[in-house]
């Protein structure tokens, strides 16, 4: 159960990482690419936020998350410089891909191609629950 308080800062994290997110792919020269934060998750204790980054076209994906996870420090530095009036400490930022549009698009695929996914479960891949 989140409280208000986790939502509200949950809700700031996610508008700054976009747009941080947002600039860094486009400074970096990578063009063509939509990156955006679909989900924060911020722990009760405020010290973590799991962030879910969402990441179109996929195949382009895989390399782009870990330029992410690796950028991890200066990516919080920005964060913290940006929220300093409204958080006293930024949390821990753990990145995850969120894959959800794709699994969207395969079951939508499969409905029109005439295969049901929901009587043969094995047409879709297994998502892993994180």
């Amino acid at each position: 159960m989140e409280t208000q308080r986790q939502k509200k800062i949950a809700g700031v994290l996610q508008q700054d990482l976009a747009d941080i997110l947002q600039r860094a792919a486009t400074d970096s020269g990578i063009h063509g690419v939509v990156l955006s934060v679909t989900k924060v998750y911020v722990t009760s204790d405020l010290s973590i936020a799991r962030v879910y980054v969402s990441i179109f076209p996929v195949p382009e994906a895989t390399p782009l998350m870990n330029g992410i996870k690796a950028a991890g420090p200066q990516i919080r530095h920005e964060l913290a410089r940006r929220t300093r009036h409204q958080l006293r400490r930024v949390p821990e930022l753990h990145f995850f891909l969120d894959d959800s549009l794709e699994y969207i698009e395969q079951i939508d695929k499969s409905l029109k191609g005439g295969e049901n996914p929901i009587e043969n479960r094995d047409l879709l891949v297994r998502r892993k629950k994180s």
